[in-house]
């Protein structure tokens, strides 16, 4: 049974052009965020007193940009003084000029030193009131400020919120209030009074230009104390590195250590008639290396840190490459491996496991940053070194930048094994896309 009444219109999602409007628009207004941004990184309080402002701004026009401002307020400003002062206050030409330079001229200096900018100015929008007072035409005008004097004492004080401290702007504030409030005694008739108005708004002023330079102060703190941490960071991950590599050096030293105290031992019964002399250095010899062993371990247990086990398992080497290569190609990664012939068997203890997980972090690194890519795993003697080398092809998708972030311990190892064993590493990416491990260790033992 179909029901009486209208069957409701199915639900409509966003349209194909206004989801792409809405993903057109942040692109569109990228720049202007990226400009905001800079010029909060302008504002912050210069470093040195007389630097200008904006002078550790990132580009060259936003390091010019006060100039311009005050360069275009003073241009503006002093015809437009003198010609009111002249005009409508009925004033000689020559004072005049003077004051209207004096008012003005300063808001340069204001670039570098505001403070020093603020007296001049201040002084001589003083003077110009008391000059004002007698002048013919005064009634119905502002007074004891100008129009122009308001306006560039505002600029003056947004130079000075940008640099001075809290303590110094209110300083400033008050002093303007205390300069209207003294000028009001002697107020002539019917003028307009714009001593409120200069203080609201100076005050005004100060407060969001030091408001601003504030967040650029915050911000530049921020950046800073990022630095920092990723200098500990690198620094942490360094260490742990280290550690990692030492615990497992634990057990190639460890066995030789073994095969000596085993040896010094048995020698007396391997070797009969031996003198007691020599009984005894192979008792010391054994007494020493069983020693060493003991400080190995409460060595190795500081550096497993709290709470951390011992691995069980025999420490890896090239005779497990080949194990690896193929646990990597099952996760799905195409790997080709090329080795020797009977260099596992050729190489030091330390060289093997370094080695092994030069390899291990390579591939991982692969897997994580280029999956799909073809791999190539070459491991050679090359004169008295072995030559591991690890190439990969580009990433079928878009590769991304390897160790660009997080904990870099894959480069990190590598360098600090290779560094282990007294080789060279040489790591880069490569012209069509891919990216190239090559390490070089020594056969020898005493190499570094």
């Amino acid at each position: 049974m179909s029901s009486d009444g209208p069957s409701p219109a199915p639900a409509r999602g966003p349209s194909p052009g206004s989801r792409l409007r809405r993903a057109v628009r942040p692109r569109r207004l990228r720049p202007a965020l990226d400009a905001l941004g800079g010029l909060l990184v302008g504002v912050r309080t210069p470093g040195r007193a007389a630097e200008p402002l904006f002078a550790r701004a990132p580009k060259r026009w936003q390091r010019w940009l006060p100039y311009l401002v005050m360069g275009a307020a003073t241009a503006a400003l002093l015809p437009t003084t003198i010609a009111v002062l002249v005009n409508d206050y009925r004033g000689d030409g020559a004072w005049a000029g003077a004051l209207g330079v004096a008012q003005t001229v300063p808001l340069l200096l204001a670039v570098t030193r505001p403070l020093h900018a603020w007296v001049v100015v201040l002084f001589s929008d003083v003077v110009g009131a008391l000059l004002l007072i007698d002048a013919a035409g005064t009634p119905g005008l502002a007074w004891p400020w100008t129009p122009m004097a308001i306006v560039g004492y505002l600029l003056l004080m947004a130079c000075l919120g940008l640099r001075e401290s809290v303590r110094t702007l209110t300083g400033v504030w008050l002093v303007t209030g205390a300069a209207g409030v003294v000028l009001g005694v002697v107020q002539p008739a019917g003028v307009m009074n714009t001593h409120a108005l200069l203080f609201v708004l100076s005050g005004v002023m100060l407060v969001t230009t030091a408001t601003l330079r504030g967040l650029g102060d915050a911000r530049q703190k921020i950046a800073e104390q990022e630095s920092i941490s990723e200098a500990e960071r690198a620094r942490r991950t360094l260490l742990e590195e280290r550690a990692r590599i030492a615990r497992e050096l634990h057990d190639v030293v460890a066995h030789h250590m073994s095969v000596i105290t085993v040896q010094a031992d048995s020698a007396p019964y391997r070797l009969p008639g031996l003198a007691e002399p020599v009984r005894q250095e192979f008792a010391a010899i054994a007494a020493s290396a069983r020693e060493s062993l003991s400080e190995m371990r409460r060595l190795l247990t500081v550096l497993r840190g709290d709470g951390a086990d011992g691995e069980r398992a025999p420490q890896p080497g090239l005779d497990r490459l080949q194990q690896l290569v193929e646990a990597t190609v099952r996760a799905g990664q195409p790997v080709e491996l090329s080795m020797a012939a009977g260099l596992p068997e050729a190489v030091p203890s330390a060289v093997d496991l370094s080695a092994y997980r030069i390899v291990q972090e390579a591939l991982a690194n692969v897997v994580r940053h280029a999956p799909g890519a073809d791999t190539r795993v070459s491991v050679t003697a090359d004169g008295d070194e072995v030559l591991v080398l690890v190439v990969n092809g580009p990433a079928p998708d878009e590769v991304v930048a390897l160790e660009s972030s997080g904990t870099g311990h894959g480069l990190v190892g590598m360098r600090e094994r290779v560094r282990l064993t007294g080789g060279t590493l040489d790591t880069g990416p490569l012209p069509d896309g891919g990216f190239r491990v090559a390490a070089r260790l020594p056969l020898t033992e005493d190499a570094s």
